[in-house]
């Protein structure tokens, strides 16, 4: 079997002895992959990772306009940095993915415009940190939002990334405002490890308790009903009893309703693997206890009998309902009917469990259309909208684009032969 190894492990650590003789392929060098499978099919050893630059200044990666398959033809996820400015002494991801390197804002607007024209209508900006974006290019996060908001449709959403407590802190306001937006989800993942001052300084994570503290109760404050997600490692090295009900007594003060618990574990290589660690049976211990605490509260009950707008954009695991979000990014299930799929819906909610609520479509109500196109097919391939003057999106070019999709792999047939497929 040809083996072809990509991301963040063979970045940092691409002289480790399970990776020899096998192709690897680095964080910065994805849109290379066509290259790289095709040689180790030949039976070639091919390694890229090197860092992409213009005029010396590093750039975020892979272009954003490379064609692609969407997952969820409705949901369109787009990285508008890479990297990050923290040095946390337990990560692994900054020793490959390296220091910030944000995208352009014209090119982040021209996918969301052209990823609304192919019929998303969603929007999912990511990035190892989006709070930071921008530092390295003269401009902010804020800036760039307001400017994507001006392109999202009605009906259709936006919903932000992780950002860590230091670079939201002086937006604060800006992004009261942004996630108040009709068209923005008021939902932030804000991640804060430990409610600890002394383990957050042996993580190095450059803000205080305290300073995240500031974050969610101002976002509380000033936008109403807004849903914080959280991170939170047990058993990080020198974490003590007294540390860890700090961090219990946090998550009892917010009870919030997504809530991330890794158990700490040393990754080869960062500083926190040289303390002393913590013995398996006490991290054990203390993963448990958190988990029972998040699993004694529920965030959803009080919402019981309200009427909302939700947007359906999936399908649930078991197959037997949509999966639709409202404005606050909580998970709402309803009916399976395929003409809900890619709907604003208005729902009454009659049920509600730890992870979600069950809401029943209003009568008389009329499900909204937030798409300006017909969503693309499951498997098509985004970003091949205009071939030599012809749109992919007209019926009569529809065996151009299955060519594309089977001939994808082969960027020498496209070049050589799209002329020939377009006037065919």
């Amino acid at each position: 079997m040809k083996v072809v190894v990509a991301g963040c492990v063979p970045q940092a650590q691409p002289r480790m002895d399970y990776l020899k003789g096998l192709s690897i392929i680095g964080v910065q060098q994805i849109d290379r992959v066509v290259e790289v499978v095709d040689e180790a099919v030949k039976g070639h050893s091919v390694r890229l990772l090197g860092q992409k630059k213009d005029g010396g200044r590093r750039l975020g990666g892979a272009r954003l306009d490379l064609p692609k398959i969407r997952k969820n033809p409705l949901i369109e996820i787009i990285s508008i940095n890479t990297g990050c400015l923290n040095a946390c002494t337990y990560c692994k991801t900054k020793h490959a993915r390296g220091d910030l390197a944000s995208y352009p804002i014209e090119e982040l607007v021209e996918r969301t415009r052209q990823s609304f024209q192919e019929g998303v209508c969603e929007i999912w900006l990511t990035s190892e940190d989006t709070g930071a974006y921008g530092r390295d290019i003269g401009t902010d996060l804020p800036t760039l939002l307001w400017r994507l908001v001006e392109e999202i449709p009605e009906g259709a959403m936006l919903r932000l990334g992780m950002t860590n407590p230091p670079y939201i802190l002086e937006h604060l306001e800006e992004m009261a405002k942004i996630l108040s937006h009709p068209r923005v989800y008021a939902f932030l993942h804000v991640p804060v490890q430990s409610a600890s001052d002394s383990v957050l300084m042996d993580m190095k994570r450059e803000y205080c308790v305290g300073d995240f503290k500031r974050v969610v109760d101002f976002l509380k404050e000033r936008v109403p009903g807004v849903t914080i997600a959280t991170d939170i490692i047990c058993g990080f090295p020198g974490e003590t009893e007294e540390d860890f009900q700090e961090t219990l007594d946090l998550v009892k003060l917010y009870q919030f309703p997504s809530l991330f618990i890794n158990q700490f574990y040393p990754r080869p290589g960062t500083p926190a693997a040289k303390m002393e660690q913590i013995p398996a049976h006490i991290k054990k211990q203390r993963t448990k206890e958190l988990s029972q605490l998040f699993h004694s509260y529920h965030p959803y009950d009080h919402k019981v009998g309200e009427r909302q707008q939700v947007l359906v954009t999936e399908e649930s695991f078991d197959g037997q309902y949509y999966v639709a979000h409202n404005k606050f990014y909580e998970q709402v299930l309803v009916p399976k009917r395929a003409e809900f799929k890619g709907k604003m819906v208005e729902v009454d909610i009659y049920e509600a469990g730890k992870h979600f609520m069950k809401g029943g479509p209003v009568e008389d109500s009329q499900p909204f259309t937030p798409s300006i196109a017909v969503p693309l097919q499951k498997g098509e391939v985004s970003g091949l909208t205009q071939v030599k003057g012809f749109s992919s999106r007209d019926s009569n070019t529809s065996s151009v684009r299955r060519c594309l999709f089977v001939h994808a792999n082969d960027p020498t047939f496209i070049l050589t032969n799209i002329t020939q497929m377009t006037e065919e």
